[in-house]
């Protein structure tokens, strides 16, 4: 017998079909979702809960499978479902940007480094070798913390770029709950790694730091990391 959601699922799968998300409640989103994960059973209590829960769309997908199963009605394969749409956004703009031959300045290598943060809830840290042409050679993760910190060993991030067979390199990190300003923290770390790279004679070029959206470069903000 046909489910008595059978016909507004329908409705909400052909309205997207015509216009997208774009008019979508957040609510109607993750209800649009759930029919993926929730068969047969009235989906929309469910997306209201979650958005009540975490207070907003993106606090929903940045919230944890194992928060996420503290909602009434929310299994395991719901979580995961959930819990995968930052990671895949953050994979689909990668690929976009992954093409980048060659960074010409400070915008670019943000804008190369930015979909890499996409959906990382807790302080992540990588690093983005350059050779002499200024090719990106790799991009890697060569610290991750807890909530809001991140340890860094200076001596990994030389080890890194040596390994790769950097000339110029890049550090970049995020500000998972604050805003893309340099703490004196981050300074004070990025003269260390300036200076400890150039005893090997690579050159770090830059230090980037994202929060949402945004990102603050050290390099073109006039801040001189390259005393030492």
């Amino acid at each position: 017998m046909p489910c008595e959601h059978d016909g507004h699922r329908k409705r909400l799968k052909a309205r997207f079909m015509k216009t997208g998300l774009d008019d979508f409640e957040p609510h109607n989103i993750l209800e649009l979702l759930l029919f993926y994960s929730v068969p047969r059973k009235d989906t929309n209590p469910l997306a209201h809960r979650l958005v009540n829960r975490f207070g907003s769309l993106s606090g929903v997908f940045d919230a944890g499978p194992e928060e996420l199963m503290k909602v009434d009605g929310i299994t395991e394969n719901t979580a995961v479902l959930i819990s995968m749409i930052p990671q895949l956004a953050r994979k689909y703009l990668e690929d976009k940007t992954d093409a980048v031959n060659a960074i010409s300045g400070f915008d670019d290598i943000g804008t190369y480094l930015m979909p890499k943060f996409v959906g990382r809830t807790v302080e992540t840290i990588m690093l983005a070798a350059l050779d002499n042409k200024n090719k990106i050679i790799s991009c890697s993760i060569i610290a991750e913390g807890e909530n809001d910190h991140a340890s860094l060993s200076k001596r990994k991030v030389m080890e890194e770029a040596i390994r790769v067979g950097a000339t110029r390199v890049v550090l970049a990190h995020n500000h998972p709950r604050g805003f893309a300003m340099p703490s004196k923290e981050d300074i004070h770390l990025t003269e260390e790694v300036y200076a400890l790279l150039r005893t090997v004679e690579i050159e770090l070029v830059d230090h980037i730091i994202f929060a949402e959206d945004d990102f603050v470069s050290l390099a073109a903000s006039g801040i001189d990391f390259r005393r030492k």
